[in-house]
């Protein structure tokens, strides 16, 4: 009797000291988007091109992927504070689609990675070192607008032979760091 209750004392011990397989949590990535003109009530079309690329990746928000919105309703002023929050939560990934939220992020922290996406010319405007390496925290796209337009202005007047007379509406307001 004493050996089996030395034996079933072995198994309760052993069985106890196999490691339960514990539930991984995974911790869901928190992207933060912050938009120039957007409101809480109407994000804007990038924000759902956003998701809808997100989805068919794989991402479905609220499962696998945060989206923390915050837009500056065209107050420009305002964006600087909306990084900070949107750091301060903290994000995983912050996508800035104006160049102020951009300066702003690369101002704020050095340590989440900013996507920007901006028709400056990076380099000129000091947010990257260079376009092949860009260091620090900031990466993403620049359409180089401002390097095309003698282009489109050459392509204009083939395509329309009598064409005397363009006007240019710009907004030349940048901020260089």
């Amino acid at each position: 009797m004493t050996r089996h209750f030395l034996c079933l004392l072995t198994a309760i011990f052993l069985a106890s000291s196999i490691p339960a397989a514990a539930q991984t949590s995974t911790k869901v990535p928190r992207i933060g988007y912050i938009s120039g003109t957007g409101s809480s009530s109407d994000q804007g079309p990038y924000v759902e091109a956003l998701r809808h690329g997100l989805r068919d990746l794989g991402y479905v928000e609220g499962k696998n992927i945060l989206i923390e919105y915050r837009g500056a309703e065209g107050k420009t002023d305002r964006i600087p504070t909306l990084v900070a929050e949107l750091i301060a939560l903290p994000v995983d990934l912050l996508i800035a689609p104006v160049l102020p939220a951009v300066v702003a992020a690369k101002k704020t922290n050095k340590a989440t990675p900013v996507v920007m996406v901006t028709s400056v010319d990076p380099i000129a405007s000091k947010l990257v070192d260079n376009l092949a390496r860009p260091g620090g925290n900031v990466t993403g796209i620049s359409t180089l607008a401002q390097d095309l337009n003698g282009k489109r202005l050459e392509l204009l007047a083939e395509v329309v032979p009598r064409l005397r007379r363009v006007g240019i509406l710009r907004d030349v307001e940048v901020k260089i760091l």
